[in-house]
């Protein structure tokens, strides 16, 4: 079984002189690969550094779904990639309790590490903490993270387990998945990317797995900040678009007469604290994912065609709703 650690880079010279020397000395059994997103910084000379690193070159920024599919697709010589984030601090022997689950149980098609925070290293980290969840509308949440709550790290979420999705800043993949399904959804460009791949795993008969043996840390919010009208306008639109593609009959239904309300409510919100950048971003997300309907729903029979087992671990209540009564760690939720 042979393994790829892949890192999709954009303008991250200061990451990579930070973190790709702990990359290197903490990876054992596996090729390092940086695939660069046709960065305008001094990536590529810093790389220049590193003779033990694989550099692919891509002619521009295709964004984090796109340029991961450009990018594993030439590499076909391995079984498992890892899509690891450029600002990722791995712990000594983080890879193998994540390939071997892998080269274990051949139902597996992803699993990822524990992520702490790098700022805080006994805490968990915003990007996945110890697996993650979604509820009925939509919203992710995390066995350590619940909305903007982080929790400290007491082993309370150690124990290996299936889940709904796994961050993509430390993703360790079955090559044959990722390709069977086609990879990350290009048009999302960033953000709701890797849960919108990990859905489409769980309808296709995979599972999804957390292994908190293996440790990482991770900076976070290295290419868009989370005030940025951008990243709200994606998480939106690419949130949207992935129920519609993804959600059962049901669920879809519901959502549809609710979302608008709760996302109405999000750009009031941002009016409220002067963020009326914020606000529009949300109705640009609208725009857009009304715009996608056509393809979306061909992309949708595509989808939900040919069903192997609906996910087990979507919340059906509301986590927002439990945010702001209190609720703050996950607990034993699902």
């Amino acid at each position: 079984m042979k393994t790829a650690v892949v890192i999709l880079n954009y303008n991250g010279a200061e990451h990579l002189k930070r973190f790709l020397p702990e990359v290197i000395k903490t990876t054992s059994d596996a090729d390092i690969v940086v695939a660069d997103n046709g960065s305008t910084d001094n990536s590529l000379s810093i790389l220049e550094s590193y003779s033990k690193v694989k550099v692919i070159e891509l002619d521009k920024n295709y964004g984090f779904a796109e340029g991961y599919n450009r990018a594993l697709a030439l590499l076909d010589d391995y079984d498992f990639y890892v899509l690891l984030n450029s600002d990722i601090k791995p712990s000594e022997g983080w890879l193998q309790p994540l390939v071997n689950l892998l080269a274990e149980d051949s139902t597996v098609a992803a699993v990822a590490p524990k992520i702490l925070s790098v700022d805080s290293p006994n805490s968990f980290e915003y990007a996945g903490a110890s697996g993650g969840f979604i509820d009925f509308f939509g919203y992710p949440f995390c066995r350590g993270r619940i909305l903007q709550a982080l929790e400290r790290d007491e082993g309370q979420y150690n124990d290996r387990r299936e889940v709904f999705w796994v961050s993509g800043a430390a993703f360790c993949v079955r090559k044959s998945a990722y390709r069977s399904l086609g990879g990350l959804c290009p048009e999302f460009f960033a953000h709701m990317e890797e849960i919108d791949l990990c859905w489409r795993m769980q309808l296709a008969g995979w599972k999804v797995m957390v292994e908190p043996k293996s440790v990482v840390w991770h900076l976070g919010g290295g290419t868009l900040s989370s005030n940025s009208p951008y990243k709200i306008m994606l998480n939106h639109r690419n949130n949207l678009a992935m129920l519609f593609r993804c959600a059962p009959p049901f669920q879809r239904a519901v959502v549809a007469v609710v979302r608008p309300i709760l996302d109405f409510a999000a750009a009031l919100s941002y009016i409220a604290g002067g963020n009326m950048a914020g606000a529009k971003a949300v109705v640009k997300a609208w725009r857009d994912f009304i715009a996608w309907h056509k393809r979306l729903s061909a992309e949708r029979r595509v989808i939900r065609g040919s069903v192997k087992r609906e996910s087990k671990y979507i919340y059906k209540g509301m986590i927002v709703a439990l945010y702001f009564m209190g609720r703050r760690k996950f607990g034993k939720m699902i």
